[in-house]
């Protein structure tokens, strides 16, 4: 693909910006409190899937300005709930919906680079389920008063939430956040493992997210890392069906360009310089699982 300048994609909710590997996307509604809406959806659901195919990212980080009222407050229902349905889809009945949110978070948990929330303000419904949870990496203010809302609201969870948390947190935590809604913190105990660590100001949270950021893309390889993903992500029904993917996938690497240069450069002792690349270098087996089709007949994805 041509190399895209993320400067001139024509984003209105965010600011995208890549640097030596790292692709940094600021979200830019503060004085709406970074609510979630339409044009933040469709930025975030493009450039996501922009920097899946764009070999030149290694890393993808998605923080907020930390003097922002909010990392991202929720959806925005200042023209109440109606304004999250298609009306098309609407027409078709109920089983026709498909989730902004849940759309979102496919993208980013498909998405083949490594990715880092950088929480660095407050964070609510959307701006927990969507903008975090579909992430490999989460970074988080000590100070942010994060919620699960959604019961409070007379609603659900949403964004493939109820698959990612449990995930994340066990079952019996997110029994606890998803049905009662109360207010946390990052260092409330039952949320506290979402986050790998945690800041006591709002300033230090991107920083430490882009130096992470900068070692990952100096120093792994992209192939590892998209591999590795997929046996996360996609694991077999069993420990002997995981032992024959991780297995493949292990010869795989293996025999490649950047295993050999892993290890010339761990001999040498010199940083090593990967050249295996998702667009160009993934196996035909990879993914190995079965996508489903989320799409319904007329839903527009």
């Amino acid at each position: 693909m041509v190399a895209p300048d993320y400067g001139q994609q024509g984003y209105k909710a965010i600011i995208a910006s890549l640097e030596d590997g790292v692709l940094t996307v600021l979200i830019n509604r503060a004085n709406q409190r970074n609510t979630f809406d339409k044009s933040l959806f469709m930025d975030l659901n493009h450039v996501f899937a922009l920097a899946d195919l764009d070999d030149r990212v290694r890393v993808v980080i998605l923080t907020a300005e930390s003097t922002a009222p909010a990392f991202c407050s929720g959806a925005d229902i200042s023209g109440g709930w109606d304004g999250l349905w298609d009306k098309e889809e609407s027409k078709e009945g109920d089983h026709a919906h498909r989730d902004g949110g849940g759309q979102l978070s496919l993208t980013i948990y498909r998405c083949r680079k490594l990715t880092i929330a950088a929480v660095n303000g407050h964070a609510a419904g959307v701006g927990m389920t969507a903008l975090q949870l579909p992430f490999d990496i989460r970074f988080a203010w000590e100070g942010a008063k994060l919620a699960y809302p959604f019961v409070r609201r007379g609603i659900v969870p949403e964004a493939c939430s109820t698959y990612l948390l449990p995930r994340l947190i066990g079952q019996a935590g997110a029994h606890y956040v998803f049905l009662t809604g109360v207010t946390m913190t990052p260092k409330t105990k039952v949320i506290a493992p979402l986050y790998q660590e945690t800041f006591a100001t709002r300033e230090e949270v991107y920083p430490a997210a882009l130096k992470l950021a900068k070692d990952v893309a100096q120093n792994t390889s992209q192939l590892s890392i998209a591999y590795a993903k997929g046996l996360l992500q996609h694991p077999g029904n069993s420990i002997e069906e995981n032992h024959l993917l991780d297995s493949r996938a292990f010869r795989i690497m293996g025999k490649s360009s950047d295993a050999m240069e892993g290890s010339m450069s761990f001999m040498k002792r010199r940083p090593p310089n990967f050249e295996g690349r998702v667009g160009k270098d993934l196996e035909s087996w990879y993914p190995w699982w079965q996508e489903i089709n989320v799409k319904h007949r007329k839903a527009k994805l």
